[in-house]
């Protein structure tokens, strides 16, 4: 996989789309750090590849969930608590709405 500064993207975006089918990914740096993924698609795979890319999304969001959840020890919370904490803030947000 190849990285590339935001720099390079912009001086040399010709050469970088030519490239890109090749590559297959290529990975956008600002001041030496990730920020964007380059990946190739074709009008055949555009909906396939948005679809995967939103799926991994939402799996690092939820994997994300799942560690707070460890840090703040929320993760051991039986059925019956979280149905406790449901009914209470379903409670405090009806008394705001009002």
């Amino acid at each position: 996989m190849r990285f590339l500064s935001v720099r390079d993207l912009r001086g040399n975006s010709a050469r970088v789309w030519r490239e890109l089918p090749v590559e297959r990914e290529m990975v956008v740096t600002s001041n030496g750090r990730p920020v964007a993924v380059l990946t190739s698609v074709d009008e055949s795979s555009v909906e396939q590849s948005l679809a995967a890319w939103r799926q991994v999304r939402a799996n690092q969001a939820i994997a994300g969930i799942q560690r707070q959840s460890v840090r703040n020890g929320t993760d051991r919370l039986s059925m019956s608590e979280i149905d406790e904490e449901i009914a209470r803030l379903r409670k405090d947000r009806r008394k705001r709405s009002r």
